[in-house]
Parts: C-alpha cells; sequence; structure tokens
C-alpha cells in the first residue's frame, strides 16, 4: 500500500508533482486515515510547492491554458 508520505517524498526528491500523484494524495487526504508522519509529509511537500521547490503539473497545464488562452486573444 502507497502511503501520503511516500508519495510526498518522491515528489521532494524528483521536485515534481504528476497530476497522477496529486489526485491520489487528494483521495487519500479525504478517504483515509493516517498518521502524523504522513500529514508532516504532506506539510512539507505543500511547503516546497508553494516556494516553487516542487513544480506541480497541474500548474504547468494551467499557465499553458492561461497563455494559450492570451495568445490566441492578441492574434486577433
Amino acid at each position: 500500500m502507497v502511503l501520503i508520505r511516500d508519495l510526498a517524498q518522491l515528489a521532494l526528491t524528483q521536485g515534481y508533482l504528476t497530476i497522477e500523484a496529486e489526485n491520489q494524495l487528494r483521495r487519500m487526504l479525504t478517504t483515509t486515515q493516517y498518521d502524523l508522519e504522513d500529514f508532516n509529509a504532506f506539510m512539507t511537500l505543500q511547503l516546497a510547492a508553494m516556494s516553487g521547490g516542487v513544480k506541480q503539473e497541474s500548474r504547468e497545464f494551467k499557465e499553458l491554458e492561461i497563455f494559450g488562452e492570451t495568445a490566441s486573444g492578441t492574434s486577433h
């Protein structure tokens, strides 16, 4: 069984959080019981994402969408 701390550690090590891992973390946080170590690992991951130490795939897609809308809006 994959634990929250495992997913958080992988993202911290890679410096990248995939959409799949983000969704899995969301599911785990809302549907399973977790301990303090998992919670602390998740909070560490959150802080790293907020400070730019871990990039989020979901944010990259959002930025591309915004850029695409802006680019297409200015070309007309």
